[in-house]
C-alpha cells in the first residue's frame, strides 16, 4: 500500500512538472501581439496562446535557466506590414533577425533601441526604408548588425563606429548616399568586417581608414573617388578587399599589398601605374585588375598566371602572360 502511495505521488508531482509552463506571461503575450499585428500569418502558427513558448513554438528560443526570449528570428515567409514597435517589449532578447521578407515595409523600428542586450541584429532582404538610425549605436552588446537588400536612404552614421564589439557592419545593396564617415576609421573596440558596396557613396574614402586593419573591406559598385592606397599595407592583415566599379583614381605601382590578402578586385577603376613585383609572393585566390588604366608587363610568377586574361584585359598598356607578349 505504501508503495502504491508513493507510485503515485511521483507519478502526481511528475505530471504537475511537466505541464508547468517555462513560457514567461509577459513574453508570451508581447509574441502574440507581434502575431496579431502580422495578420496571424501561417509562418507563425505554431503560436498558440495554449502551447508552451519555449517547448512548442517555431521561431523563437528560450534561455535555458530564466525561460525569458532570447530569440526572435522571422525567416522567408509570407508576411507583410511593418517590424511591430512590440519587438522593444522583449527585454532579453540577445538576438533578432527578419529576413528574406520583402513585403516587410517602412522604417527601422525605433523600439529596438530599447533593447540593451542585443547582440545579434538582422535586418535583410526586406523592403525597410527610411535612414539608418543614429540609435543602434546606443546598442553597446551588438556584435553583427546586417541591414543589407533594402531601400536604406540618406547618410551613414559616423556613431556606429562607437560599437565597441561589432564583428561585421553590412549596409550593403541600399540607396545610401554621401561620404564614408571618417569616425570609421576609428572604431572604438574590435575592427569590423566592412560591407558597403551597391549603394550611391560619394567623396574620397577617409584617410583615417589607413590607421586600421580590416579583414574585409567591400566598397565596390559606388561612386568613390580618389585614393584607396591606404588600406593596404605590409604590416596589415587585409585579407579580402574589393573596390570595383567606382572612380577611384591612385598609383598602383608603390602600393604594399599585406602579405596574406587573399582576394583582391579593384576592376572598372581609373587605376593608373603598373603591377608591382611583390604582388607574385600574395597567396592570391581571386584578382581583377581589369578595366584600368595599368600599364606594364604583369610580373611572373607566384599566382599571377593562373587567373584568366580577364583579369587584366581593358587597360591602357598592360602585357605578358595572360595576355599577349610585350613589344
Amino acid at each position: 500500500m505504501k508503495t502504491l502511495f508513493l507510485s503515485l505521488l511521483i507519478s502526481t508531482l511528475l505530471s504537475l512538472s511537466l505541464s508547468k509552463e517555462l513560457c514567461n506571461s509577459h513574453d508570451k503575450k508581447v509574441l502574440l501581439q507581434i502575431k496579431k499585428h502580422f495578420g496571424d500569418p501561417y509562418l507563425l502558427a505554431s503560436w498558440q496562446s495554449d502551447t508552451d513558448c519555449c517547448k512548442d513554438w517555431y521561431q523563437v528560443e528560450c534561455d535555458s535557466t530564466t525561460n525569458r526570449i532570447i530569440s526572435l528570428t522571422i525567416f522567408a515567409g509570407n508576411l507583410s506590414g511593418q517590424i511591430p514597435a512590440a519587438v522593444g517589449d522583449l527585454p532579453y532578447l540577445q538576438n533578432l533577425v527578419f529576413r528574406k521578407l520583402t513585403d516587410v515595409t517602412g522604417p527601422i523600428q525605433p523600439a529596438i533601441a530599447k533593447l540593451v542586450h542585443l547582440n545579434f541584429l538582422r535586418l535583410d532582404h526586406l523592403n525597410l526604408t527610411g535612414t539608418v538610425p543614429d540609435f543602434l549605436s546606443r546598442l553597446k552588446s551588438l556584435t553583427f548588425l546586417d541591414l543589407s537588400f533594402n531601400g536604406l536612404s540618406g547618410s551613414i552614421p559616423s556613431s556606429l563606429s562607437l560599437l565597441p564589439n561589432l564583428g561585421a557592419l553590412h549596409l550593403d545593396r541600399n540607396k545610401l548616399t554621401g561620404s564614408i564617415p571618417e569616425s570609421f576609421g576609428q572604431f572604438k573596440g574590435s575592427v569590423p568586417d566592412l560591407y558597403l558596396s551597391h549603394n550611391q557613396l560619394t567623396g574620397k574614402i577617409p584617410a583615417s581608414l589607413g590607421n586600421i586593419d580590416f579583414s574585409v573591406i567591400d566598397l565596390s559598385r559606388n561612386m568613390i573617388v580618389g585614393d584607396a592606397s591606404m588600406l593596404f599595407g605590409l604590416n596589415k592583415t587585409t585579407r579580402n578587399v574589393y573596390l570595383s566599379r567606382n572612380m577611384l583614381e591612385f598609383s598602383l605601382s608603390k602600393v604594399a599589398f599585406p602579405s596574406g590578402l587573399e582576394n583582391l578586385d579593384i576592376s572598372h577603376n581609373k587605376i593608373f601605374g603598373s603591377i608591382p613585383p611583390q604582388m607574385t609572393q600574395i597567396p592570391l585566390q581571386s584578382l581583377n585588375v581589369s578595366y584600368n588604366r595599368l600599364c606594364g608587363q604583369i610580373p611572373v610568377g607566384g599566382r599571377l598566371q593562373s587567373f584568366d586574361f580577364s583579369a587584366y584585359f581593358h587597360n591602357r598598356c598592360l602585357c605578358g602572360a595572360p595576355l599577349q607578349s610585350c613589344k
